[in-house]
């Protein structure tokens, strides 16, 4: 019998889905968990979509995404810690016991800069998540990002921000896509886990001939990630979390969505 009690997918995964669609076919398709974009919350009622997703059988695993903390200018911070604010008042309202950070960076400014606003960013909105029973997850994007999207790039730095954050409340989210490529992956996982600090296992695969870095991404199977062996080191650390199948691809949100969370399915299954 095919298990799919730890899968959980992304609402981005089905980007042309709305939020109704992708609770209802979810559901209807045996899947277990959903991660909710915050762009398919825009114009919702949020008490309707908290009502939409307690009538479903769906476990709400995140909401994605905060962070975007770093900047040379003091009102671009300043807004950055707002709509932080706002997203941990939405992932409270709507049970997502987790907000995933993808930290930001500025290239006007060196990495290590970036990385102090960064967990400055954190510490300021850390009591409200605490108030509000929501986690954050730091999650590390591949270094291809460190100019604009992200200045936390390894396993490394984010636990070293963890650690000096030291919080319960302060984790990481593993991504395969960003994490793959690193030597000290397996030991970085360990000692994430030997803290108590990995708190999300994201998927997919990496496309050999890859068309574009951000929405081109495979699904598992497609590329060269070994991603049975990640997910076994994330289990050897202790987590028994969802396995969340996280994919921006023009390719495949331009097919049958139907057929699309299929060929989802049977890659979780098969390469997972």
């Amino acid at each position: 019998m095919k298990d799919f009690s730890r899968l959980c997918i992304h609402t981005m995964t089905n980007k042309p889905w709305s939020l109704r669609q992708c609770v209802e076919n979810y559901s209807n398709a045996g899947i277990k968990g959903i991660s909710i974009w915050r762009n398919v919350l825009e114009g919702r009622d949020l008490k309707e979509a908290k009502k939409l997703l307690d009538d479903s059988p769906l476990e709400v695993v995140s909401l994605v995404r905060g962070g975007f903390f770093p900047s040379v200018e003091k009102k671009r911070r300043l807004n950055a810690i707002e709509d932080n604010l706002r997203a941990i008042s939405q992932a409270s309202i709507l049970g997502a016991p987790l907000l995933v950070l993808v930290c930001g960076s500025d290239s006007n400014q060196s990495l290590d800069k970036s990385r102090e606003q960064i967990r400055e960013g954190i510490l300021k909105i850390l009591p409200y998540a605490m108030s509000a029973g929501v986690k954050l997850a730091i999650e590390p994007l591949h270094p291809m990002y460190s100019a604009d999207r992200s200045a936390v790039n390894t396993l490394a730095q984010a636990n070293k921000m963890t650690e000096e954050i030291n919080s319960e409340f302060v984790g990481v989210a593993v991504d395969v896509y960003h994490l793959w490529w690193d030597a000290g992956l397996h030991d970085d996982i360990m000692r994430c886990g030997q803290n108590r600090k990995l708190f999300a296992f994201h998927v997919c695969d990496w496309n050999v001939l890859t068309g574009d870095f951000l929405n081109d991404r495979g699904l598992m199977g497609d590329g060269c990630i070994n991603i049975p062996e990640i997910r076994s080191w994330v289990e050897e650390a202790g987590f028994k979390g969802f396995n969340e199948v996280e994919i921006f691809s023009e390719k495949y949100w331009k097919i049958d969505q139907f057929e699309y969370l299929e060929k989802i399915k049977n890659a979780y299954i098969n390469f997972t």
